[in-house]
């Protein structure tokens, strides 16, 4: 089912999510909700406050590139944890189906190991880089009600785009 995406200003995109007990099946309907709501607004991640949702629950799935590691996997992150950032950043725009129409210029770790349960209740650790670790970096800040404006280069680094609105 596609949810609605919730947008700025709305209060539950700057709670910190709640832990999740355990993956029962009303964890995997979310899951699946929130994958199929993503793929539905051409999104790369999502994270369970983007949907109303206060739970530390995030999907992140960038296009397949043959030059980008871990791309075309779907990665399905359950109480995500950062365990190591490494100390070489770069800068990159970054946009969020919560800000329609805007990009901005963000510092990031290049590459970062994650560790989280994934839809089976696995333990699963995901050591990442690039755009992908980007992308991780990106909704596992959305759990803690951080969104990428708050951490801008600059606050002029930020600028609107041309792109169509989400439907409701």
């Amino acid at each position: 089912m596609i949810r609605k995406v919730r947008k700025i200003g709305d209060p539950v995109l700057r709670k910190r999510a709640a832990k999740v007990d355990k993956v029962n099946k009303d964890v995997l309907k979310l899951l699946d909700d929130m994958v199929e709501t993503m793929h539905h607004y051409m999104g790369i991640g999502l994270a369970a406050p983007q949907i109303g949702i206060s739970q530390r629950i995030a999907v992140v799935e960038i296009e397949q590139k043959d030059d980008v590691p871990g791309s075309g996997v779907l990665y399905t992150l359950i109480n995500p944890e950062v365990l190591k950032v490494s100390p070489e950043t770069n800068i990159d725009q970054e946009g969020c189906l919560s800000i329609p129409g805007w990009r901005g210029e963000v510092e990031r770790p290049q590459k970062v190991v994650i560790k989280a349960m994934d839809r089976n209740g696995n333990r699963v650790k995901h050591e990442v880089e690039g755009w992908l670790a980007r992308a991780m970096l990106h909704e596992l800040d959305h759990l803690e009600g951080v969104m990428y404006i708050d951490k801008l280069v600059a606050p002029d680094k930020i600028w609107a785009v041309n792109e169509p609105e989400l439907g409701e």
